[in-house]
């Protein structure tokens, strides 16, 4: 115990500072739970959830990913997957629109309902091509990087992606919001 304290105060390992994601990597973690459907109130528990799955890849021995930026995006990715398979989606979009209706949007009015609509879209997207999109779009993620992280074909990447948009597009135009 006093050999693994006195590592991370030299710096070595896993105990690298106290927090295995630096500001930008939290960020990122942030938005991509954000915008894979978990609420405001969850996203600091996703977060950590993040910290310590990279913890524990630490504890067992398993190499630093590559890229912690990009794993950790993933990791949130399939966390927001999980939370949406156990609420109902409908459910979830009741209580946005309803609070929605309750705010006044002085200005932005056009751009809350933009959001909204593209919300709505993403969730009504089956949960493999809500994940890429959201991985490539707003993670900022390169095809290369979703699918080795995913562990699917880069085709398979641009196949989901490509009738992702195509139907967030036609999703978009049918409710008239562009």
């Amino acid at each position: 115990m006093l050999r693994r304290k006195a590592r991370r105060a030299q710096g070595d390992g896993a105990g690298q500072g106290d927090d295995p994601l630096d500001a930008a990597q939290e960020r990122r973690v942030r938005a991509v739970l954000a915008l894979g459907g978990v609420p405001q109130a969850d996203l600091p528990d996703g977060v950590q959830q993040v910290r310590l799955r990279l913890l524990e890849r630490a504890a067992k021995g398993y190499e630093t990913p590559r890229d912690v930026s990009a794993w950790a995006a993933v990791v949130a990715s399939n966390l927001a997957m999980d939370w949406h398979r156990a609420k109902r989606r409908q459910e979830r979009l009741g209580e946005r629109l309803a609070s929605l209706r309750q705010h006044e949007h002085p200005s932005g009015e056009d751009t809350s309902v933009l959001s909204l609509a593209v919300a709505q879209g993403l969730d009504d997207l089956p949960d493999a091509q809500r994940q890429v999109l959201v991985l490539r779009f707003y993670a900022d993620l390169p095809v290369r990087s979703i699918a080795q992280e995913l562990g699917v074909p880069e085709g398979t990447v641009k196949s989901r992606l490509h009738t992702a948009v195509r139907a967030l597009r036609a999703r978009l135009h049918e409710d008239e919001v562009v």
